[in-house]
């Protein structure tokens, strides 16, 4: 690029930019947006081949607003995002590009309005590339469907980018964009954040208005649905934290319409005033020797920086009880609008569970038969645990445990999903059991910031999570840059 000089161009010799880097360069006119929009789109049609992150380009768009941008920009126009070349999950409506959630009959739904995340993405400014690869219905955890193909793993093709954010995440490892943004039910911000190396933040429940990410066939209304959150991407946390101010606050539709968002500061300003729980085993499924290793190196930076780290507390929730919580709650929300025939099925396969079986198996097919007096209860049941971790940040201010149990998987394409099984150091388990780390935080509500911690001995990425306290997003996110400058961060594939 023949604008690409100065500190800009030190930055490109040595990485991918990050968006806080960019909007640097391109107010001290170092580079322009134009140019950062062509040099990401020669990227992705050099090697989006082999990823398959983008699966529906709009780089037109992307080439006309860019040059708005540098024209806004050269008025004296300044905006958060303003040039910076984004990527945006497929399952957020984009008018005018299809919105499939990778379900082929949906193939050609187009539809007509932007989700609210894309149209405050515009009005910061940001120049979207096109939307990212997603799974079938975004039930998986890793990116493939009939339409667009698999997403692999910049790192290792022959391992999934997760799911369902894959896409992005693969995005951004690859150096398709800056930012993008995603969704989370099941992990499915911070697992594939956790398998490509990059950075993710599930928002505290309801802080961020979800509006335009349905699936075609249910109405773009301003509902938030229970569990689901959508969320920032990035390639560092401070860009996350940068993300997550244009992607905060209530829908203007509803609460917004009253409500302003005034997050709280961070606790803390030092990684020595920090107090942590640090979590690496769970009751239900074992963690990897990789995953471990880097819970590991996290808590060993904690100490070295002068935190508080403690391995038990009394006052953590129980974890059995909360992976069969969010199960129960999980599950009886994926089978509310089975056909009735399919739903008889169900309650004929929870009739012959034995009354003592208490796996995680068993509660999932028990929750897809949930009555309304079932959920209730069980509802009530999250409330008591909101109110133990809100004893628990009393005394704690984050907890840092793993996403799943190990790096990212070989691509399996089973349809059975309920019989996959996932290997964990050379023993087999039920692939959906991994999700009991993912779920500590959704069931609750809480915001969780998933950050690289290193490689695994054979090159894959590890992340663990930094979960913090109901709509203090801004602590587990000011933990996770401090132990980005502590233990390193992203590094591109090489």
């Amino acid at each position: 690029m023949a604008s690409a000089g100065g500190q800009y161009g030190r930055i490109m010799e040595l990485n991918f930019p990050t968006a806080e880097e960019l909007a640097a360069a391109l107010r001290a006119g170092e580079v322009t947006s134009v140019d950062l929009t062509d040099e990401a789109i020669a990227r992705i049609e050099r090697d989006d081949k082999v990823i398959n992150a983008i699966c529906v380009p709009d780089f037109d768009r992307a080439r006309a607003a860019a040059r708005e941008a540098d024209q806004a920009r050269a008025r004296g126009v300044d905006r958060p995002l303003l040039g910076i070349p984004v990527t945006v999950k497929e399952s957020y409506d984009i008018a005018g590009l299809p919105t499939t959630w990778g379900m082929p009959r949906y193939r050609d739904f187009v539809p007509t309005a932007d989700a609210v995340q894309v149209s405050r993405l515009r009005d910061a400014g940001a120049v979207v590339l096109g939307k990212t690869n997603v799974p079938l219905g975004l039930q998986d955890l890793q990116s493939f469907n009939e339409i667009y193909g698999t997403t692999t793993n910049p790192w290792n093709p022959e391992r999934t980018s997760g799911g369902s954010s894959g896409g992005s995440a693969a995005a951004l490892a690859a150096g398709f964009g800056a930012l993008s943004i995603g969704s989370d039910l099941g992990g499915s911000l911070r697992t594939p954040a956790h398998f490509c190396g990059v950075y993710a933040h599930k928002p505290t429940v309801g802080l961020v208005a979800s509006r335009g990410m349905v699936p075609p066939d249910a109405p773009a209304w301003p509902v938030e649905h229970d569990l689901a959150v959508v969320g920032p991407m990035a390639r560092t946390a401070r860009d996350l934290s940068l993300l997550l101010d244009v992607m905060a606050g209530p829908d203007p539709l509803t609460y917004g319409m009253a409500h302003r968002v005034a997050l709280p500061p961070a606790r803390h300003e030092r990684l020595g005033d920090f107090r942590v729980l640090v979590l690496e085993e769970h009751p239900f499924i074992p963690t990897g020797a990789a995953v471990r290793a880097g819970v590991n190196r996290v808590a060993d930076a904690l100490v070295d920086g002068g935190a508080r780290v403690v391995r038990h507390s009394p006052l953590l929730p129980d974890l059995a009880e909360a992976a069969t919580l969010y199960t129960n709650l999980l599950c009886s929300g994926s089978v509310a609008r089975f056909p009735v025939d399919e739903y008889e099925q169900l309650r004929a396969r929870a009739a012959a569970l034995r009354p003592d079986d208490q796996s995680l198996d068993a509660a999932r097919w028990r929750a897809m038969v949930f009555s309304h007096r079932d959920w209730l209860e069980a509802n009530a049941l999250r409330e008591s645990h909101r109110h133990g971790w809100r004893r628990f940040f009393a005394e704690f201010d984050a907890v840092v445990c793993p996403i799943t149990p190990t790096p990212a998987f070989p691509h399996d394409h089973d349809p059975d999903l309920l019989g996959r099984r996932i290997d964990i150091d050379g023993a087999a388990y039920p692939f959906f059991d991994q999700l009991v780390w993912a779920g500590l935080a959704t069931m609750p509500g809480l915001p969780s910031t998933a950050i690289p911690t290193g490689p695994s001995p054979d090159g894959l990425p590890v992340g663990v999570q930094l979960i913090g306290p109901l709509f203090e997003d801004r602590t587990p996110l000011r933990l996770a840059e401090l132990l980005e400058e502590a233990i390193g961060g992203f590094r591109a594939p090489r």
